[in-house]
C-alpha cells in the first residue's frame, strides 16, 4: 500500500515493519521463512563434500515455484541429514558481492574534527546530566530536612555513589556497548534482540535479511546451550514475544515522558535562581520566564543537532569548568571533611538515624543520574568511545567536585539557605550573575540533549512500525542520524507548557522526573539482560550480577518517587500511559491489517486462469504497486483488476520493507523475484530500509534506482541459468541418487557457505509439465528456469542472450512509456460480531490514527498525473 510503502526522513513516514505485529494463525504457514541459520544436507560417505538436498526446494521446483502452503509439510519430512552453512535464499543473488557496510560516520576523522566533535558531544549528550547540580539537593532535602551535618554526609554518600553506579559504570562501562551498530536506546536493543532470535511478531522476515552486510549476525554456538535455550524459548512463546514488545513501548513512552518534564524541570531551576539574586521575584514571575525560554529553546530545534551542538558545546565546558570552580572554592573556604562521603558507612548510619526520612531523600538522589538513557539514546550522533572518554576524564569529575560543594556550602549553611535553591545559595556572590546565565544556558542544553534522544527513539519506533508516521527532517547531509521532528517538537513545547503551569513546585517535578526516569532505565536494564544472555553468551553469575544490582537499586528509587505520586506527578504516568496506548494501538492495528492481506492474497491458480494478459488490456508503462506483503500476490492486486479498465505491460509489487539494522547500504536496497511465468512480466521488489535509514530520493531517483536493479536481476538470472545448462551434460553422466552428486559451493562475503546441490534447469525441465501449481511466485534461483524451459519447448525460438536482449528492450521500451503508482489505500474495520473493545480501537483509535499520519508516498513527491489509487475495507 502507498499509505505503508513510505520511508524514513524527509518526509518522516515509515513503512508497517518486519519487527512489529503478526499473529499465530499465519505464523505456520509462513514458518519456513525462520530457518536463517542452518540447513540440512546430504553427507557422502565416501568423502568429505556435503550434497544439497533441500526438500523444500526441489518440492516447491517440482510443484512449479514458491509454495508457501506446503512449507511446513516439507519441513516435517525424515531425512539423514547433516548441518551446514544457511541455505542460499531466492532474495539474495545481488546481496552476495556486497562489500562490507561502513560501521562508524566517525572513523579517520583529523585532530581537529575530533576536538569539534568533542564539543558537539558536550552539548548534545551531557546537557542533561550536566544540570542535575541545579535541582538534586533541593528535591533530597525539601524530602528530607536536614537535622543535623550528618545528614548532609549521608545525603552526599548516597548521592555520590548513585552518580558512579548509574550513569558511570552501569551506562557509559556497560549499556553503551549494547549498541545497534551505533545506534542507541530503547528500540535498538529491541532491534539487537530481533536479529538474533524470531521475537518479532509479524512473519515477513526473510533470510535474505540476515546477509544484509550490517547485519552481522552471530548464531549462537553449540557450546554455549544456555543462549540456544533462551532463543528458542523465546521464538517458541508468543506470550514472551508480546511482553518483550510491552517492555519495549513502555521503556519508549517514558523517554518521551522524559521529553516533557526534563525541558521543565532544568529551566525553572536555572530561572528560579533569581529568587536568590532579586528578592523580589515571585513564583509566578519565575515561570513566565520559563515558557519564554522554553518557546525559544523548541524554536531553535530545527536548525539541527550539528549547528547547535557545536554552538552551546563551549558553553556547556564553561559550565562544567565553573561547576568545578565553584566546588573547588567551596571545599576550600566551608568544610573539606565531607570528602568523608566517599566512605559508604554514612549511607548506612543515614538510613539507622531515621529509615523513612532517608527512603524519601531516594527520590531526590535519584535525580543526579537523570540524562544516563539519554547519554544512550544519543549515542546514534557520536561514537562510544568518545561518550566514554569525555565523561569520565570531564563530566564525572566536575560533577563529583560540584556535588562535594554544595555539601562544603551546607554543612555550616543548613539552617540559612533559600529553600529549593541549595545550588545558587552555595554560589560565591562575585560571581553569581555570571553563573546565573550560564547556568540558564545549560539548562536550555540539557533539554536539547532529551528532545533529540526522544526524536531519536521516535524515529527508531515508527521504522520498527510501533508508531504513526510523521514528517521526519534530516538536519545534516554528513551524519545521517541528525534528525528534526516537526509535530514531536511542538507537540513536547504544548505539553511541556501545560505542565509547568499545572506543577511549579521543584520538589512535585523532581517526583515525576524521577519516575520518566527510572521507568526508562528498568526497561534498559532488562533488555540488556537479553542482550547479554542470548548476544554476549557472557557468565551466568555476571549476568545476574547485572540484573541484581541495578534493578534492585533502581526498583528501590522507584518505590520512593511512586510514593510521592498522588502530589501531581502523576500527571507523568497519565502522559507516558496515553503515549503507550497510542503505540501499542498502531502497532495493534498494524498487524490486524498486515494478517488480514496475507490471508486474503490472491490464489496463483487464478493468475493461470487469467493468463497472460490478466483478463485485461495490457497497456504500455509500468505499474508500481505498493503492498506490504514480502510473499504472495496482494489482494488489492484483484481491486486494480476489477476496476480498472486496463493494467500496465509491466507490474511491480513493490514492498517498502524495514529490516532490523540501522543501515542498509545503496546496493543492498533492492530484492528481486519473478512473479508468475515470463511473459506476464510480473517481478516483486523489496525495498529494504534500516531503522536510521534516510528516504530522501524523489521519484524519478527511486524509479531509476529500481529499474537498475531490475536490470541486474535480470542479467544475473540469465547469468546463472547459463552456468546451470553448461552443468547439463556431466549431470546426464551420473546417477539420479542425490547422494552420488557433487556440490556446487557459493562463498558469501559474510564467510558463509552455500551449497547449491544438483544444477537446477534439469529439475526445472522436469518441473515445467507438473499441473500442480501451488504458488507460483519464482525465486532468483528457481523461477527463470523453470519458465524458460517451458517457453522453450513452445514458442520461445531465441538462444538464452537473445531472448535477454528481447527482455532487457521491453523494459527500456515500458519505463520510456512512463511510470505509474498504484496505490491501494488499505482500511480495516472491525467485524460486527467483534467484541466493543475492539471496535471501539479499530474504527476508532486506530482510524484516527491512520487517517491523521504521515502518508507513506508523500516523501517521493509524486505528481498526481502519475498517481492512481484504490480504496479497499478489510474486515479484521
Amino acid at each position: 500500500m502507498a499509505d505503508d510503502a513510505g520511508g524514513g526522513t524527509a518526509s518522516g513516514s515509515s513503512s508497517i515493519v518486519s519487527l512489529c505485529g503478526g499473529g499465530s494463525d499465519i505464523s505456520g504457514r509462513l514458518g519456513s521463512m525462520d530457518s536463517v541459520e542452518s540447513r540440512w544436507v546430504f553427507q557422502d560417505d565416501d568423502d568429505d563434500s556435503v550434497i544439497d538436498d533441500d526438500e523444500d526446494g526441489l518440492q516447491h521446483r517440482r510443484t512449479g515455484l514458491d509454495s508457501e502452503d506446503d512449507e511446513d509439510e516439507d519441513d516435517n519430512a525424515e531425512q539423514c541429514l547433516i548441518r551446514t552453512g544457511p541455505r542460499i535464499d531466492s532474495f539474495d543473488v545481488e546481496a552476495l558481492e556486497i562489500p562490507s557496510a561502513q560501521r562508524s560516520d566517525y572513523e579517520d576523522f583529523s585532530v581537529s574534527r575530533k576536538i569539534i566533535l568533542a564539543f558537539q558531544t558536550l552539548g548534545v549528550v551531557f546537557g542533561d546530566v550536566g544540570t542535575s547540580p541545579l535541582y538534586a539537593f533541593d528535591v533530597v532535602f525539601t524530602k528530607a530536612s536536614i537535622s543535623g551535618e550528618d545528614d548532609v554526609l549521608g545525603a552526599l554518600s548516597l548521592v555520590l555513589y548513585t552518580l558512579i553506579l548509574l550513569p558511570l559504570v552501569k551506562y557509559v562501562l556497560v549499556v553503551l556497548w549494547a549498541n545497534d551498530d551505533g545506534e542507541g536506546g530503547t528500540f535498538a536493543l529491541y532491534s539487537l534482540i530481533c536479529r538474533h532470535a524470531k521475537v518479532s511478531l509479524l512473519p515477513n522476515q526473510l533470510p535474505s535479511d540476515a546477509r544484509i552486510s550490517s547485519f552481522r549476525l552471530k548464531v549462537p554456538s553449540p557450546e554455549l546451550e544456555r543462549s540456544l535455550k533462551i532463543k528458542e524459548r523465546l521464538e517458541a512463546s508468543l506470550t514472551l514475544k508480546k511482553l518483550l514488545l510491552i517492555l519495549v513501548l513502555a521503556g519508549t513512552s517514558m523517554v518521551i515522558a522524559d521529553g516533557v518534564v526534563t525541558p521543565a524541570m532544568s529551566v525553572m531551576s536555572a530561572v528560579g535562581g533569581l529568587k536568590v539574586g532579586v528578592a523580589a521575584i515571585e513564583q509566578d514571575q519565575v515561570v513566565m520566564i520559563s515558557v519564554a525560554f522554553l518557546v525559544i529553546l523548541f524554536s531553535v530545534q530545527k536548525f539541527g543537532t550539528s549547528k547547535v551542538g557545536l554552538a552551546v558545546g563551549p558553553a556547556l565546558f564553561v559550565w562544567f569548568c565553573s561547576l568545578a570552580g565553584i566546588g573547588i572554592y567551596n571545599l576550600v573556604k566551608y568544610d573539606s571533611c565531607v570528602l568523608r562521603a566517599f566512605n559508604p558507612v554514612h549511607i548506612y548510619y543515614f538510613f539507622k538515624r531515621d529509615a523513612a526520612k532517608a527512603w524519601r531523600a531516594l527520590g531526590g538522589c535519584v535525580l543526579c543520574a537523570t540524562g544516563s538513557e539519554a547519554m544512550f539514546a544519543d549515542l546514534c550522533y557520536f561514537s562510544v568511545r568518545s561518550i566514554q572518554l569525555t565523561f569520565v576524564f570531564l563530566v564525572l569529575p566536575c560533577l563529583l567536585l560540584g556535588y562535594l560543594g554544595q555539601a562544603a556550602y551546607l554543612m555550616q549553611n543548613h539552617t540559612d539557605i533559600l529553600a529549593e535553591q541549595a545550588f545558587f545559595s552555595s554560589v560565591p556572590s562575585g560571581v553569581f550573575w555570571p553563573i546565573f546565565l550560564i547556568a540558564n544556558v545549560a539548562a536550555l542544553i540539557a533539554c536539547r540533549a532529551v528532545t533529540t534522544a526522544t526524536f531519536s527513539c521516535i524515529k527508531q519506533s515508527t521504522a520498527l512500525g510501533c508508531f504513526p508516521r510523521l514528517k521526519i527532517i534530516h538536519t545534516s547531509r554528513k551524519f545521517m542520524g541528525q534528525i528534526y521532528i516537526p509535530v514531536i517538537n511542538w507537540f513536547l513545547l504544548v505539553v511541556c507548557i501545560l505542565f509547568i503551569c499545572s506543577i511549579q513546585s521543584i520538589t512535585e517535578m523532581g517526583n515525576a522526573y524521577g519516575i520518566a526516569e527510572l521507568g526508562v532505565m528498568m526497561m534498559t536494564t532488562i533488555l540488556v539482560t537479553i542482550v547479554m544472555l542470548l548476544i554476549w553468551q557472557i557468565n551466568i553469575f555476571v549476568v545476574l550480577s547485572f540484573l541484581t544490582i541495578f534493578l534492585g537499586i533502581e526498583l528501590t528509587f522507584f518505590s520512593s518517587v511512586l510514593w510521592g505520586v498522588g502530589d501531581g506527578s502523576w500527571i507523568i504516568l497519565v502522559f507516558a500511559g496515553s503515549m503507550f496506548l497510542i503505540m501499542y494501538i498502531w502497532n495493534y492495528g498494524s498487524k490486524l491489517k498486515y494478517e488480514t492481506e496475507v490471508k486474503q492474497k490472491l490464489s496463483m491458480d487464478l493468475m493461470w486462469e487469467l493468463g497472460s494478459n490478466l483478463g485485461t488490456i495490457r497497456a504500455p508503462g509500468i505499474g508500481l504497486l505498493y503492498n506490504e506483503l514480502v510473499k504472495g500476490i496482494p489482494a488489492i492486486f484483484g481491486h486494480f483488476l476489477t476496476t480498472l479498465p486496463a493494467i500496465h505491460s509491466m507490474i511491480i509489487f513493490v514492498c517498502i520493507k524495514y529490516v532490523p539494522v540501522p543501515v542498509v547500504t545503496q546496493n543492498e536496497r533492492f530484492l528481486f523475484r519473478r512473479v508468475c511465468p515470463k511473459n506476464y512480466h510480473i517481478f516483486r521488489c523489496i525495498a529494504r530500509y534500516g531503522y536510521k535509514d534516510v528516504r530522501k530520493e524523489n521519484h524519478q531517483a527511486f524509479e531509476q534506482l529500481l529499474i537498475e536493479s531490475l536490470e541486474k536481476f535480470i542479467r544475473r538470472e540469465a547469468q546463472e541459468r547459463s552456468l546451470e545448462s553448461d552443468g547439463d551434460d556431466d549431470m546426464e553422466t551420473e546417477d539420479d541418487d542425490y547422494s552420488n552428486n557433487k556440490t556446487r559451493v557459493l562463498v558469501a562475503p559474510n564467510g558463509s557457505v552455500y551449497s547449491l546441490g544438483m544444477p537446477l534447469l534439469a529439475e526445472f525441465q522436469e518441473t515445467c509439465n507438473n499441473k500442480n501449481r501451488g504458488s507460483i511466485e519464482a525465486s532468483t534461483y528457481c523461477s527463470s528456469p523453470e519458465v524458460f524451459s517451458k517457453s522453450k519447448s513452445s514458442t520461445d525460438p531465441f538462444d538464452p542472450e537473445q531472448s535477454l536482449d528481447r527482455e532487457l528492450s521491453f523494459i527500456r521500451k515500458a519505463k520510456e512509456s512512463g511510470v505509474v503508482y498504484l496505490l491501494g489505500h488499505g482500511d480495516i474495520r472491525a467485524r460486527k460480531d467483534s467484541w466493543f473493545i475492539k471496535k471501539l480501537v479499530i474504527n476508532y483509535f486506530y482510524a484516527f490514527l491512520r487517517k491523521n499520519c504521515r502518508r507513506g508516498i508523500a516523501n517521493l513527491s509524486v505528481p498526481h498525473s502519475n498517481l492512481m489509487q484504490v480504496g479497499m475495507t478489510y474486515m479484521v
